[in-house]
């Protein structure tokens, strides 16, 4: 070797070398697409407080990454960007993120928006060809949830829901003991969901933004509980909706909802939403042979909760770094989850919302279609 040509080798070694010794000081960006390979790569779209507890829940996950930004403010742009370490070219306002199709570095957006916000963009968004994972509610109503479930279907894409308790340890075991038969025939559940809303100005009192009030919000919870804890599809409901401050909450905008519902087998269920009363987060189930009880039960952890015999006892983890991860699973090895995520759990929800509207609006039983 010419020593000229031997110099000229060494050098691109050496530069090699330092490149590579200095790739973490450009920031998680270029590691995140480094570690990317197996991963299901996610962007996040809109990033309020929700959506930062997601991506520092990601941090931990094994199977999902955080490589993309779409938001209308190029100031949480930044200030996202600056932590998570994403690179400019995987970053995208609600203009333009439809350019999302060509960028390999985003398998799927994680919706967390305004709910009247989920439809059209997730339609975009499965029109760009990437799967949708979309907080709940999926929408405001079933029609718009059908459509969101069609267009993911017509484009090959996967559409999640971002039901957490669906993968949380002690749900998951009272979900095992009432299969296995430990509480016997079920015949009772009862749904606690609310808290004392704040700033009457936010988006969630909003009905054009929220659909509704605390049922689209926390009611839903209830809601979805009631199916996976009795294990049966509601046939019909009743509804009766109280309102103590019209001001704060206008007309669609539901603050307190009282509501009940029958099952196939017999069983009844009866809840409770509200936006006017803190401390509501429980479920008790009831069966000929046995209960379980959970308080708090759909909070952020630790979720606690006991049985006829005895207490649940599961270590605690982080709701949203499991639930990212076993969605990675489910979107790139097709895992067949205990309770599904996808959208036609959300849309049977979105059903049973519309039918307690429909009951508070007549004051009749209203049947499930």
């Amino acid at each position: 070797m010419k020593a000229t040509s031997r110099r000229n080798f060494l050098s691109s070694v050496a530069q090699s070398a330092l490149t590579v010794s200095l790739l973490p000081a450009f920031g998680a960006g270029i590691e995140n697409q480094l570690v990317g390979e197996g991963k299901l790569r996610v962007a996040i779209m809109g990033l309020g407080s929700y959506a930062n507890r997601v991506a520092e829940a990601m941090l931990d996950c094994k199977r999902a990454v955080l490589t993309g930004l779409i938001s209308g403010s190029p100031e949480k742009v930044k200030t996202w960007q600056s932590k998570y370490g994403i690179p400019d070219k995987n970053c995208y306002d609600y203009g333009n993120f439809d350019a999302i199709r060509s960028n390999p570095d985003i398998d799927a957006v994680y919706i967390i928006t305004p709910n009247a916000l989920h439809k059209e963009q997730t339609l975009r968004v499965a029109r760009a060809g990437k799967h949708v994972i979309c907080e709940k509610p999926m929408s405001v109503n079933a029609a718009e949830a059908e459509e969101m479930v069609a267009a993911c279907k017509k484009a090959g894409v996967k559409l999640l829901i971002g039901y957490r308790m669906h993968v949380e340890a002690k749900t998951l075991e009272v979900i095992r003991l009432r299969k296995s038969g430990a509480f016997g025939k079920i015949v009772f559940f009862q749904g606690l969901s609310g808290f004392k809303i704040g700033d009457p100005t936010q988006w969630r009192l909003n009905k054009s933004l929220a659909g509704g009030g605390a049922m689209m919000d926390i009611g839903i919870y209830s809601v979805n509980g009631s199916r996976y804890m009795v294990g049966e599809e509601p046939i019909w409901v009743t509804a009766q909706e109280t309102k103590t401050d019209p001001v704060k909450f206008k007309p669609g905008v539901d603050e307190t909802i009282i509501f009940q519902m029958g099952f196939p087998s017999g069983a009844v269920a009866s809840c409770l939403s509200t936006y006017n009363a803190n401390h509501l987060d429980k479920f008790f189930l009831s069966g000929d042979k046995g209960f379980a009880e959970m308080q708090p039960s759909t909070g952020y952890g630790p979720i606690m909760g006991k049985t006829h015999l005895g207490t649940l006892d599961f270590a605690h983890r982080t709701h949203q770094t499991v639930q990212m991860d076993e969605m990675a699973d489910v979107i790139l090895d097709n895992k067949k989850l205990e309770v599904p995520l996808d959208g036609e759990e959300g849309l049977k929800d979105m059903k049973i919302i519309d039918a307690i509207y429909r009951s508070v609006a007549s004051g009749k039983k209203e049947f499930i279609s």
